[in-house]
């Protein structure tokens, strides 16, 4: 394919190519407009990045924990929906997964959100978005909507969140690829091949690399936002597998086994190389695309954001990967670094992954519309923000209807009772108390105190904080059980 082509089918104008090198865009009150490039893994456990402490295999960040010592490091990151589709949605749009309604996965994005990519639109750039989309198709989850199915075949144009000017994915990227082979689909909905015998995640990060290489050929002078969503580290869900570069297994299997999981069954024991092998790749190609953006230029005025939709407990808090409120499950990476977060700052308190969809549009310059679940990161960086919250607050659905929140100190769980549970929006007008963990005592949440007589206050109190946030994101007072 030759840049015209290129150009053509993944959706910069044509036009573009008779266009001189400009600057970059400034906005309406003169400031430059960096550009932005949300770079977002899928199933990463924080300790997987050195930086962070006690990682799990020395050495397997280099690139990550060098763009933490460039930039900011959140320690304490948290996603608000450990399920694929549903962190997305509200990561798209700043809004909890039941105020958009994709409380679970298999459900489209409605028409009707504002993703950050129509603001973005609107405030000048360029939106583009490479590789797992996840809110694309429907179930039979509603009774008056059809049910769509895109998982293996083109988004169309309407349900790809605004992401109108260069669009490359598919919608359930496991669907369309494994680790050495599969496609997603441009613009127009023609397949793209990953190179026979490329690693998924160097092939993404090649098509990423090429874009930036033709918007700087072309001399665009809107900046862009650019939205790469990776499906590493992910298990393979036709394979059962974690799909790692070939060799992982030979190359990370003396590994530091993290306190979560040591005691415990679920299938670590198999999965953990190919899962470091992901997590290793996707390190060397962040290092990867920050090279490519100093040698195009364009380093100095790029925000480069990465985290994660939720972490990963390797089946051992329920049947599956994720879908409770432990930490193995919830707690992410989140480093960003360019125009306003640099210097190697650690920010301690604890962040939400809807935090973030305020924080890229105050980098645009765009002041978060009103109903956004979060606030912009800037704020913690600069010291400017005040009354920051204690804890985030989790919704939890598939394996259970859960609620809970994280402070710095605990986690504390509602479920609903079986039966209770009202599926079709993801809540119920009865909880359960279900857990509570002393993190300062037990910080791999092993010893459950949700009965424990010692602890009524604390969960009363915890309580009264669950409640009001419940409250902020639209849902209606319920009634509280005590444990059984």
């Amino acid at each position: 394919m030759n840049r015209r082509e290129f150009l053509e089918t993944s959706g910069i104008a044509a036009t573009a190519l008779m266009m001189p090198r400009l600057e970059q865009a400034a906005g309406g009150d003169g400031r430059v407009r960096p550009n932005i490039l949300f770079l977002f893994s899928d199933q990463q456990r924080h300790d997987t990045v050195e930086c962070y402490g006690q990682p799990i295999f020395r050495g397997l960040t280099p690139n990550l924990d060098r763009m933490a010592a460039d930039g900011v490091r959140f320690q304490h990151s948290f996603t608000c929906q450990p399920v694929c589709g549903p962190a997305r949605a509200a990561l798209q749009t700043g809004k909890y997964a039941t105020q958009t309604t994709c409380f679970s996965n298999n459900i489209s994005l409605p028409r009707r959100e504002k993703t950050m990519a129509h603001h973005l639109s609107a405030a000048g750039y360029d939106v583009g978005y490479i590789g797992k989309w996840h809110l694309a198709s429907d179930g039979a989850t509603y009774p008056r909507v059809e049910p769509f199915d895109c998982t293996a075949a083109p988004v169309p144009a309407d349900r790809r969140g605004g992401y109108k000017d260069f669009w490359l994915a598919s919608d359930v990227l496991e669907f369309t690829s494994h680790g050495y082979d599969g496609h997603m689909f441009d613009r127009e909905g023609k397949r793209r091949d990953f190179p026979e015998g490329r690693y998924r995640v160097d092939a993404q990060t090649d098509w990423v690399i090429e874009f930036l290489r033709t918007r700087r050929a072309t001399g665009s002078a809107r900046p862009f936002f650019l939205f790469v969503s990776y499906i590493e580290p992910h298990h393979q869900n036709d394979h059962d597998h974690f799909e790692g570069p070939h060799g992982s297994k030979e190359k990370y299997g003396d590994y530091r086994l993290p306190g979560d999981l040591e005691g415990t069954e679920g299938d670590w024991k198999a999965e953990m190389p190919d899962y470091l092998g992901c997590c290793a790749s996707l390190d060397a190609n962040v290092g990867r695309l920050r090279a490519e953006l100093a040698n195009l230029g364009l380093a100095g005025n790029t925000l480069v954001i990465y985290t994660a939709d939720h972490a990963c407990h390797f089946k051992t808090r329920n049947g599956e990967y994720k879908r409770s409120s432990h930490d193995d499950s919830i707690r992410t990476p989140l480093i960003a670094c360019g125009p306003g977060f640099s210097g190697g700052k650690v920010v301690e308190q604890l962040v939400s992954l809807v935090d973030l969809t305020p924080t890229v549009l105050a980098a645009a310059g765009i002041a978060p519309p009103a109903g956004f679940a979060g606030r912009p990161l800037q704020g913690l960086v600069d010291g400017s923000a005040e009354d920051w919250p204690e804890e985030v607050f989790v919704q939890i659905s598939e394996s259970s209807c859960g609620r809970a929140v994280r402070t710095k100190r605990w986690t504390y769980c509602l479920e609903a009772p079986k039966g209770k549970a009202r599926y079709r929006t993801c809540d119920s007008e009865v909880y359960q108390e279900a857990y509570l963990y002393d993190l300062l005592a037990d910080p791999h949440q092993r010893k459950n105190l949700a009965s424990d007589p010692g602890h009524v206050a604390t969960r009363a109190e915890l309580r009264g904080i669950l409640l009001r946030h419940m409250a902020r994101a639209g849902e209606m007072p319920p009634q509280i059980l005590p444990k059984a």
